[in-house]
C-alpha cells in the first residue's frame, strides 16, 4: 500500500467512502467544516456551502446526491455513516472530546428528525484513528468517561511503571471501542459497524498530531451518496 493510496469503504451501493493517505489526491471537492472538538451537526442542503458557514460544526449531515462531505482528522476518530433507506449520508469528527460528548448519536438524532432515518437502517464505519496501545491519558479523561456512563472495564486500560516504551504505561483508552458502543447503544446493528482498527500513531501512511505535531497534515474522510 503506497502513501497516496486512500483507504477505501465498502458500505453497499449507492454511496462512496474512504479516507485519504498522506499523499492521497482528494478526487472531487469535499465539503468540510471549521472543527472545534465540539459536538454541533450541520445539516448540508445546498452543494455550493462554504466552509466559512460550518464554523464550529463537527460533523455533517446530507441528503444531497453527488455532494461529497468529510472530516479531517489527524488521531482523532472519523465516523461515516450511511442510511440506503432514506439515502443520507453523515461525516463525524470525534475525538475524546467529542466522543465523551456523545457526537455520534447526536447525529444519529439530526438523520432521524430531519430525514426520518431509523438507526437500525444505518451502516457505519470508524476510520483510522489513535490506537488503545498508544492513546495514554490523564486519569482526569478516564473520570469524564466514567462521569458518562460508559463501559470503562471495555475501553480503558491501566499500565503502572515506566517500561522506556513510548505511550506504554499509565491510562489508555480504546476510541473505537467507545464510538462503536455509543454506535449500538442508539440502535445501529452491531452487524453494520465496520471499524478499521488502523492506529494512526503507528501507522505512518497516516498523519498523526501526537507523532508529528499539531502543525502536521490531516487525513480527510470522505462520503458521498452516488446517482
Amino acid at each position: 500500500m503506497t502513501i497516496d493510496t486512500p483507504l477505501q469503504y465498502d458500505l453497499g451501493p449507492g454511496v462512496e467512502a474512504f479516507s485519504t493517505r498522506r499523499e492521497s489526491k482528494l478526487p472531487y471537492p469535499v465539503i468540510q467544516a471549521h472543527q472545534v472538538h465540539g459536538f454541533r451537526v450541520a445539516v448540508v442542503d445546498r452543494p455550493d456551502t462554504r466552509k466559512e458557514e460550518l464554523d464550529g460544526y463537527d460533523a455533517l449531515v446530507t441528503g444531497l446526491s453527488g455532494v461529497a462531505i468529510g472530516v479531517h482528522t489527524a488521531d482523532c476518530v472519523p465516523i461515516l455513516l450511511y442510511d440506503p433507506r432514506r439515502r443520507v449520508v453523515a461525516a463525524i469528527h470525534s475525538g475524546w472530546k467529542g466522543t465523551v460528548q456523545r457526537i455520534s448519536q447526536k447525529v444519529l438524532f439530526v438523520m432521524k428528525s430531519e430525514f426520518g432515518s431509523d438507526a437500525a437502517d444505518v451502516r457505519a464505519v470508524i476510520g483510522p484513528a489513535i490506537g488503545p496501545d498508544s492513546f495514554q491519558v490523564g486519569e482526569e479523561v478516564v473520570q469524564f468517561f466514567k462521569e458518562q456512563g460508559f463501559p470503562l472495564d471495555d475501553i480503558w486500560t491501566f499500565n503502572p511503571g515506566y517500561t522506556g516504551i513510548p505511550m506504554a504505561d499509565g491510562h489508555h483508552l480504546d476510541l473505537f471501542k467507545a464510538n462503536r458502543w455509543l454506535l449500538e447503544e442508539a440502535g445501529v446493528p452491531a452487524a453494520s459497524i465496520k471499524v478499521s482498527g488502523i492506529d494512526s500513531y503507528l501507522d505512518q501512511t497516516f498523519f498523526s498530531a501526537r507523532r508529528e505535531g499539531i502543525t502536521c497534515g490531516r487525513t480527510v474522510s470522505v462520503i458521498r451518496l452516488t446517482p
